[in-house]
C-alpha cells in the first residue's frame, strides 16, 4: 500500500498541509482510499482522497452529513479538519470496542437521533453520495412516493443492475413500490445517516458510539435499523434492536419489514460493484412473491 501512502502524502501537500511526518494507509474504504497522517506537532488526522476525479461535491456532502449528525442529531461524528473536491480531513477515531455496553450506548445514540429531529418532509436540501452513485433527495411530502423513486427505482438504469434482473425482476419491483402503502406503515421523516452498516461505526477517545461516512436525509428511521440488521453485526449487538425498539416504540413487525427496507441498500451496492456480496440473491429472494407467475 506503499503507492496509496505517496498519492495521500501528494494530496496534502497540495492542500497546503506541509507539516506531514509520514501517513500510512488503510484498508476498507469502497469508494475513496484512505490513510492516518502523523503530523509534526504529535497529532494525527484521517484522510481520504479519490484517485480519480469525483463526479460532483461527494466530499463536501459528507462533511456537510458528519455536522448535521452532530450539531442536529447529537451523534459523535469526526471534526472536519479541511474538505475539498477531492479531499477530505478528519480527526482520527478508535476502532469500535467489543462489548454490549458499547451497542446498548449506540440505541440510546440512534433512538436520540430519529426521535429528536423529525421533519415535515422527505429529502435533503442538496443531493449526496452513496458511495461514488448520487443520492437524489428531492423533496417529498410522501415518504412512500420519496423511497419508491429515490431510494429504489432509482437503481434500476444502472448497467450493473440491468445485468443482474430480468424484466420479471424489474416488473416485480415496481409492484412491490405500488404496494409500499401496504406493505409498509406510514412513518414520519427524521435524520438518518443513510448508510448505517458495522464498518461505519467507530468510537470516540472515550470510547462513545462514533459515526463516519454518511449519506444523509430526512427519511425514515428504519432505514438506519435495517442496514445494521442486515449486514452481520457482532454477537454483542443482540441486546442493540430490542432496546432502540424499546426506546423508540417501535412496533412488533419491524423484523418482518427489513428485507423491503434494505432493498435500497443491495441495489445500492449491487449498482456499484463487481462482487456484490450475495447482493442480487438478496434483491430476487425477496422480490420473488411480486413476480407475476405465467
Amino acid at each position: 500500500m506503499a503507492g496509496t501512502a505517496e498519492f495521500l502524502l501528494g494530496c496534502l501537500r497540495r492542500a497546503g498541509i506541509r507539516d506531514v511526518v509520514s501517513v500510512e494507509a488503510v484498508a476498507g474504504g469502497l469508494a475513496a482510499v484512505a490513510g492516518v497522517a502523523a503530523l509534526g506537532d504529535g497529532t494525527a488526522v484521517f484522510v481520504k482522497a479519490f484517485e480519480e476525479p469525483a463526479d460532483g461535491d461527494v466530499f463536501g456532502a459528507e462533511a456537510e452529513g458528519l455536522t448535521a449528525l452532530r450539531e442536529l442529531g447529537g451523534v459523535a461524528t469526526p471534526e472536519v479538519i479541511r474538505v475539498g473536491r477531492d479531499l477530505l480531513v478528519l480527526s482520527v477515531l478508535r476502532p469500535r470496542p467489543r462489548g454490549e455496553g458499547f451497542w446498548e450506548q449506540l440505541a440510546h445514540a440512534l433512538a436520540r437521533l430519529h426521535l429528536g429531529t423529525a421533519h415535515p418532509r422527505f429529502g435533503w436540501w442538496r443531493d449526496n453520495w452513496l458511495g461514488r452513485r448520487r443520492q437524489v433527495n428531492s423533496w417529498s411530502e410522501d415518504g412512500f412516493s420519496f423511497f419508491a423513486e429515490h431510494r429504489l427505482l432509482r437503481w434500476v438504469g444502472e448497467p450493473r443492475v440491468e445485468a443482474a434482473l430480468d424484466s420479471g425482476d424489474r416488473a416485480a419491483l415496481e409492484r412491490l413500490c405500488d404496494l409500499l402503502p401496504e406493505l409498509l406503515p406510514g412513518r414520519p421523516a427524521c435524520l438518518t445517516h443513510g448508510d448505517f452498516w458495522t464498518q461505519n461505526l467507530m468510537a470516540t477517545a472515550d470510547g462513545r458510539p462514533a459515526l463516519i461516512d454518511p449519506a444523509v436525509s430526512y427519511m425514515w428511521a428504519e432505514v438506519d435499523l435495517a442496514h445494521v440488521w442486515t449486514t452481520s453485526p457482532p454477537a454483542e449487538a443482540g441486546g442493540f434492536f430490542g432496546l432502540y425498539a424499546e426506546l423508540t416504540g417501535l412496533d412488533a413487525g419491524w423484523v418482518e419489514r427489513m428485507p423491503i427496507i434494505q432493498l435500497r441498500q443491495h441495489l445500492a451496492v449491487l449498482a456499484q460493484f463487481d462482487d456484490d456480496w450475495g447482493a442480487a440473491g438478496s434483491i430476487r429472494s425477496t422480490l420473488a412473491p411480486f413476480r407475476r407467475v405465467g
